[in-house]
């Protein structure tokens, strides 16, 4: 791969909060910077397959990294992959491309489990994913399994985000006193210090909390567009206990499962209350993750599902004392982002550039991250 040479790459995200779709983005880059933004789709995975996954989700908590894998996860990493291949072919015949047009396909996988390290002993992560059988299906080189290398180096694997978001944050004027923040399942955040190092870590709870609370009481999904958490009153005394949670205080380099935080902390509150509080958390913790930066942004630009919530938007904002932006206030897709992000982090392993880093994960080096497959290789 010739440097500075912009092409076209794919990449994949489905996030953890189980939204039903694969999102799907090409991405013209170099792996340093954005050359342009191609189409950008969310395709939605069948019933069945969403069935699948969610009770992956609950054998992986229960398997805990201990023992055999459960054996649901090789049927769900063989629905994962086809239908994540016909999303990429769907998506490079929709935008009038090739596959042969496309440098590398970015594949995250579908995360079931992840484990930050400690100073006992290193993290774990499990994205399922058939990198080598998505390079066979589709005909190209496909660079997939991001995680564990860094992990496997004391890293905590998460978050790979800040690359990308400082390309992103490259595109703008103003960039100073501004940073990036996604809300997925799980929040994270990217800042610059004033000599321009970037730091990341995810700052406690987004989406994830919500959801499952909504679900537990039978109300659906989500709460969609924070309807019933904006007709709640926080409970401050609960939100204060809370907040007194050791991880909110613990310096970064840190990165969380989407369950590490859980609802059942206002079980005794109505639905509108618990939604309320739970809400008002994620913004605080986020508040609180601003504060360890190096430099506290005044700005934050907000991408990810999270984005859509306007009570959690105008929360962040009072809570954590801070201008809030969506993404596409910059003329940025702000469903795409992750999507994006791993086709560019594809570019960058073909070009062996890091991408975690001490200020990131807390690897002691800069490394690389995921491995290329090739059809090729079966």
């Amino acid at each position: 791969m010739a440097e500075n040479e912009m092409r076209w790459c794919v990449g994949l995200m489905t996030g953890t909060v189980l939204d039903g779709n694969i999102d799907v983005a090409l991405l013209k880059t170099d792996g340093e910077t954005i050359g342009a933004f191609g189409l950008f789709a969310l395709y939605p995975y069948d019933a069945e397959t969403n069935a699948l996954l969610a009770r992956c989700l609950q054998e992986a908590m229960a398997w805990g990294f201990d023992g055999p894998e459960p054996a649901i996860f090789a049927e769900a990493e063989a629905r994962i992959t086809a239908a994540q291949s016909d999303a990429v072919a769907r998506l490079v015949e929709e935008a009038g491309l090739a596959l042969s047009d496309i440098a590398a396909v970015g594949f995250h996988g579908q995360t079931v489990l992840h484990r930050a390290p400690t100073p006992e002993r290193l993290g774990q992560t499990r994205q399922l994913g058939e990198g080598v059988e998505m390079a066979r299906r589709l005909g190209s080189e496909v660079v997939f399994d991001f995680r564990s290398g860094d992990m496997a180096a004391g890293g905590q694997g998460a978050p790979l985000s800040a690359n990308y978001h400082d390309a992103l944050l490259s595109t703008l004027d103003d960039a100073e006193g501004t940073a990036i923040l996604n809300l997925g399942g799980v929040a994270n955040v990217t800042g610059r210090a004033a000599d321009g190092t970037l730091a990341a870590f995810d700052t406690g709870p987004a989406n994830a909390p919500i959801n499952d609370f909504m679900r537990h009481r039978g109300l659906g999904e989500m709460d969609r567009d924070g309807q019933l958490a904006a007709t709640g009153q926080v409970d401050a005394t609960r939100l204060a206990r809370a907040l007194e949670h050791p991880y909110l205080d613990q310096a970064y380099p840190k990165s969380l499962d989407r369950f590490d935080f859980g609802h059942d902390w206002v079980a005794e509150l109505s639905d509108a209350d618990g939604a309320a509080t739970l809400t008002a958390f994620t913004a605080s913790a986020i508040g609180r993750g601003l504060d360890h930066l190096p430099v506290r942004p005044d700005r934050l630009i907000v991408c990810g599902g999270g984005r859509h919530n306007p009570t959690l938007l105008r929360m962040i904002a009072e809570y954590a004392g801070v201008a809030v932006e969506k993404a596409e206030a910059r003329g940025w897709e702000g469903d795409a982002t992750e999507a994006q992000c791993f086709a560019y982090l594809a570019m960058r392993r073909l070009r062996e550039l890091p991408v975690t880093f001490a200020g990131t994960t807390g690897v002691a080096h800069p490394m690389m991250a995921g491995r290329i497959a090739s059809e090729t290789q079966v």
